[in-house]
């Protein structure tokens, strides 16, 4: 199986001569263990995997200015290794298996130090196989000084679930794609698979037990206290292996401050669309009264949706239905092409472009870039220190791919063919037959991976690396 774990030679032997940071007379660590734990879904109890501090509580707020020091003690019985996502630390400490540095082993700790130049909302997440679909993500929060703001932050991390192991998820989907003629197209799950013409746009691979926020289903929502009237600056991560979805604010309206953890332009709206793995910061200035407000995410394609409630003191809190009234509608680039960052790139022609294109047969489950499978040894894209790096992305598939850069922070640049000074992001979803134009400065030396950060897609082979020259 072709896996993010797939081995890089030469990257491998430089990352594990890889000198690593001590903290030897310093101040202890923030400690992050790895380890096994049980919730609840639907009334049944699901065993998972998470990344805990302080006896339980997941993720970690820090801010800017601070060192970002942490150390990692694997508590499981099989290797992993954290990625800090949306984040420029050095290479080495990236977190990506054999390609930044060698797993850690049961019972090690792998530690990192790297100061925290800018503030926003990201998270962390297991790059080691599938174990990501287990849940073994948390949010990464940076806080920075905000001349006259004074909001309540409110964290929601959203995520797809199922029963079904995570392999073997994966082995349904490359069987059953085995299984079919090469003219259908597969809608695949682990219980069943529904072929529709190959030139029809497909959505959702994985047919999931559960939509969760903060994990926990609309059957039981997270019911979040708030003051009456008051002010508040969600943070929407999502975290799901495989899913977009919808950001349905009800009978509020927002105003949209920042993506993939860096400013915009403001935009109000009640309906912001968020990809697997991007993040939204809406600030919100609720009506004074005793009223409840669900904050809802629509699966993208479906009507199943998922939530949290926010509550002011003496708020009646009614049950909200897991079904919208419609299904939702396919994620484009009609609203991305709105964004405007607030601190763009500097204007400059670009040194070096690279043309790439997503590729893949969705009937044979089989993802690729430029029409390579990742194995370890693929060519690379390289760059120079100091160049403008433009990545050209056009798709050639009928499914979206949420296309993730590490080690850096681009601006999307161009959209079919239309020029903008567009938003600032790690993760552009780029839809089927499309092209989006990518621009970053190439100012963190090292061996980078860039890949479609739908887990199963990844896996399948829609892997590539950076490297600088």
């Amino acid at each position: 199986m072709l896996t993010r774990r797939s081995l890089l030679v030469n990257a491998t032997a430089l990352a594990v001569a890889a000198p690593r940071p001590s903290f030897a007379q310093e101040p202890a660590p923030t400690i992050l263990k790895l380890r096994r734990r049980q919730i609840e879904v639907n009334g049944k109890p699901a065993s998972l995997l998470g990344i805990e501090r302080n006896g339980g509580v997941q993720g970690i707020t820090t801010q800017v200015g601070d060192r970002f020091r942490v150390r990692v003690e694997n508590e499981l019985n099989e290797p992993s290794l954290i990625h800090w996502h949306g984040m420029t630390p050095p290479w080495r400490q990236d977190g990506v298996p054999f390609v930044s540095a060698p797993p850690i082993p049961p019972g090690g700790s792998a530690d990192y130090d790297f100061p925290l130049t800018f503030g926003g909302t990201y998270w962390m997440h297991s790059h080691y196989g599938v174990q990501e679909q287990a849940l073994m993500d948390a949010p990464l929060i940076i806080l920075q000084p905000r001349a006259g703001e004074d909001r309540q932050d409110i964290v929601i991390r959203l995520n797809d679930f199922s029963f079904t192991p995570a392999k073997e998820i994966f082995a349904a989907l490359k069987g059953r794609a085995k299984a079919r003629p090469a003219t259908q197209t597969l809608r695949a799950s682990p219980m069943g698979a529904t072929p529709m013409p190959a030139a029809a746009p497909d959505l959702n691979d994985v047919k999931y037990d559960a939509f969760l926020a903060n994990e926990r289903t609309l059957a039981d929502p997270e019911i979040v206290k708030v003051e009456n009237g008051g002010r508040l600056r969600l943070r929407i991560i999502n975290g799901s292996a495989m899913t977009n979805f919808h950001v349905d604010l009800g009978a509020l309206e927002g105003t949209l401050a920042a993506v993939d953890g860096h400013d915009v332009l403001p935009i109000r709206g009640q309906r912001f669309p968020i990809a697997d793995a991007q993040r939204l910061d809406i600030l919100l200035d609720l009506p004074k009264g005793a009223e409840a407000f669900p904050v809802l995410f629509v699966v993208e394609g479906e009507a199943r949706r998922t939530g949290v409630i926010l509550a002011p003191p003496g708020a009646s809190v009614s049950r909200v239905a897991e079904m919208a009234s419609e299904a939702s509608a396919p994620l484009d680039l009609a609203f991305e092409s709105q964004l405007r960052a607030a601190w763009p790139l500097t204007e400059r022609k670009a040194d070096r472009v690279h043309q790439i294109e997503l590729t893949g047969d969705m009937a044979r489950y089989i993802w690729s870039i430029d029409n390579v499978v990742w194995n370890g040894k693929t060519p690379s894209f390289p760059v120079k220190l100091g160049e403008r790096v433009e990545l050209v992305l056009t798709n050639r598939t009928m499914m979206s791919h949420p296309m993730h850069l590490h080690g850096h922070v681009f601006q999307v640049v161009e959209i079919d063919g239309r020029r903008l000074s567009g938003a600032m992001r790690d993760t552009m979803l780029v839809p089927p037959k499309t092209r989006v134009t990518i621009a970053f400065d190439a100012n963190n030396p090292g061996l980078w991976a860039f890949h479609c950060h739908l887990l199963y897609h990844a896996d399948a082979g829609m892997f590539s690396t950076v490297h600088y020259v």
